[in-house]
């Protein structure tokens, strides 16, 4: 197991990665902007190293910064949490180059999956079903693309290859603004993703958005730990994730999180990972893999009992997984809110001195946040700060537990979205479980 490892991150995430190697026996090194010297996992770590100021790309992007701060700390490994360089191929295989373990998959990995591309068509020969669309990048030719959209049939929606976090994406609904269309999506492409690669996929109207955890080691093993349900979204951000996902039933749970557990093996993954998939009257569609632990991997943790930072560390280190398929025992169900320093009505980030901070707490209540009271939150980065998950034997105690839980929430000194949770909760839409992935946006009037 590693000595040390160095923590390429900030805030929740972070902290939890710290909390997991203090439990292992690892020693941690928590890098930080001179913005962030105060998080509370900088304060807890063995060690800290600032890497610059606080604009995202002079730190926490600041490849030669990190590799640094493993550097002159004498660790071992980098482990880089989510968001920043958790998927950037370029970073880890930078890492293994130096001479350090890069916590995740392997860089060629990263690379086949961030490409949508090539990971459709990875996807499909491993036999994950997948959206119906254009099999490959769009070429140059209005006809042969005017024709491939007749064929898939319209609205169809135009994606970059290596688009995320919503960017990249454009519905069409008729053929007269395809072209037009294309076009501005490959310039979007071109200039948020640096690659103005285009594809086709048939646009479904009223799908969920379900995703499968996966765990792979170096020694041929590969599970799945279940799906989430994360269709509670705005504008492409999730909102509120849940485990299971409603009306899921076991013997489909069984049949998608196979055909996802034999893609690893096939492509060779390493670590933990997500299949994400539009779900839409009983068919699961691929739309891509993240190729990192996910924000609300948490709900999965609390149904399973898998540690699933436990285990990306171990595999890393050349372990086998401590578990087999049918050692996963799913119980009851829990729910994840994402608390985030902003107007709960307007959504405008809402940065500050937090003069008080009180957590919730009481049975199948976790809290995963690094707010506390005299902490400032900084305006250069996401604005979340926390997350609260329950967990009961029912869906509805779930829910139970998260209203309490949100009332006994006490943040004060910044606005948060806890009010936008409460109304979520008391939908009943959404007590009825299977919203889709517009519904939140309808909700809201936007």
């Amino acid at each position: 197991m590693f000595d040390k490892i160095v923590i390429a991150n900030r805030g929740e995430i972070a902290l939890r990665i710290l909390r997991c190697c203090k439990e292992m026996g690892i020693k941690s090194v928590a890098v930080h902007s001179t913005g962030d010297r105060d998080l509370k996992h900088v304060l807890l770590a063995d060690e800290s190293v600032c890497i610059g100021p606080p604009p995202s790309s002079q730190s926490y992007l600041n490849v030669p910064a990190l590799i640094s701060a493993a550097e002159v700390t004498d660790a071992v490994a980098i482990h880089p949490g989510y968001g920043f360089l958790s998927e950037n191929a370029d970073f880890a295989e930078r890492v293994e180059q130096s001479g350090f373990t890069f916590i995740g998959p392997r860089s060629e990995t990263i690379r086949l999956m961030g490409d949508k591309v090539s990971a459709i068509a990875s996807m499909k020969q491993a036999g994950v079903p997948c959206v119906p669309g254009s099999d490959g990048p769009l070429g140059d030719d209005d006809e042969i693309n005017l024709h491939l959209a007749r064929d898939i049939g319209y609205p169809i929606i135009i994606k970059a290859a290596g688009g995320g976090g919503g960017r990249g994406m454009r519905v069409v609904h008729g053929e007269a603004h395809l072209l037009n269309a294309i076009s501005l999506t490959r310039t979007e492409a071109k200039s948020f993703f640096g690659n103005s690669m285009v594809y086709m996929e048939k646009y479904l109207e009223n799908p969920r958005h379900i995703e499968i955890q996966v765990l792979a080691d170096t020694h041929g093993n590969a599970i799945h730990l279940g799906e989430r349900d994360c269709s509670m979204q705005r504008r492409h951000q999730k909102v509120l994730e849940e485990a299971p996902a409603p009306g899921i039933s076991t013997e489909l749970r069984n049949q998608i999180g196979e055909r996802c557990a034999r893609a690893c093996v096939d492509i060779g993954y390493l670590g933990a990972g997500t299949f994400e998939f539009l779900y839409e009257d009983g068919e699961f569609y691929f739309i891509e893999m993240n190729t990192r632990v996910q924000v609300e991997h948490p709900v999965t943790e609390m149904i399973t009992g898998v540690d699933i930072v436990r285990e990306q560390l171990r595999v890393a280190a050349g372990e086998a997984l401590a578990y087999r398929q049918d050692q996963i025992t799913f119980r009851g169900h829990a729910l994840e809110c994402r608390i985030n320093a902003e107007d709960p009505d307007t959504f405008m980030p809402s940065p500050g001195k937090v003069n008080r901070a009180h957590m919730a707490g009481g049975p199948g209540v976790r809290i995963e946040s690094h707010l506390y009271g005299g902490y400032t939150v900084p305006p250069y980065y996401d604005s979340m700060v926390g997350k609260i998950i329950t967990h009961g034997d029912t869906r509805n105690i779930a829910i139970a537990r998260m209203r309490t839980a949100l009332t006994e929430t006490a943040i004060e000194g910044i606005s948060t979205n806890i009010r936008l949770h409460q109304r979520i909760l008391e939908d009943s839409n959404f007590q009825q479980g299977g919203t889709n992935i517009h519904y939140l946006e309808k909700k809201l009037g936007l």
